[in-house]
């Protein structure tokens, strides 16, 4: 395989950036997604990809749940706190302003929007496992634009998303801290 041309056309992909909140057993955790996409129309679906080695997968697998909330095109700074690690940032959540979901999950008070999700299916993908979750909920909060980045780069564990060393605005996405 020709490397360089993967990396090139894998950075030509869209992603949106998402904060995942996951509770099972009176603990909760949230972490920033970006390899997220509907999966079905009926049932309605979405599909999500978690680190193996984040906190949030033993949360999903042991409550079947998630709640997918929409970041605001300004949200930054809240998707860089909340894709810090759990084994680094244990309490990201704490500050944040949420109400427990139909679900328990957090719904993260100033996101536009978000889907509550009950675990369908997963399947194993490398260093990720792929969740499957039916929409049970879904709630508009606030209007606004998405963020959108251009690419992602590998860069779980190196502290908050940042700019890219061009400045370009290109983040360093967690997924599943």
């Amino acid at each position: 395989m020709d490397t360089a041309a993967k990396k090139t056309v894998l950075r030509l992909i869209p992603y949106g950036l998402y904060a995942v909140t996951v509770a099972h057993g009176g603990e909760r955790n949230a972490f920033t997604a970006n390899w997220l996409a509907q999966a079905a129309f009926e049932p309605p679906a979405v599909m999500v990809a978690v680190e193996n080695d984040g906190r949030s997968i033993a949360l999903i697998r042991a409550g079947g749940v998630f709640t997918v909330n929409i970041f605001g095109a300004g949200q930054r700074d809240l998707a860089g706190r909340l894709g810090r690690s759990f084994a680094r940032d244990p309490r990201k959540l704490d500050g944040v302003a949420h109400h427990a979901g139909e679900n328990g999950c957090p719904i993260l008070d100033d996101a536009l929007g978000f889907l509550e999700c009950r675990v369908t299916g997963e399947l194993s993908a490398g260093d990720h496992t792929v969740f499957v979750g039916e929409i049970t909920a879904a709630g508009v909060l606030r209007e606004g634009v998405g963020r959108v980045e251009r690419r992602a780069t590998r860069g779980a564990g190196t502290g908050p998303m940042g700019e890219g060393p061009d400045g370009s605005g290109i983040w360093r996405a967690a997924s599943g801290g």
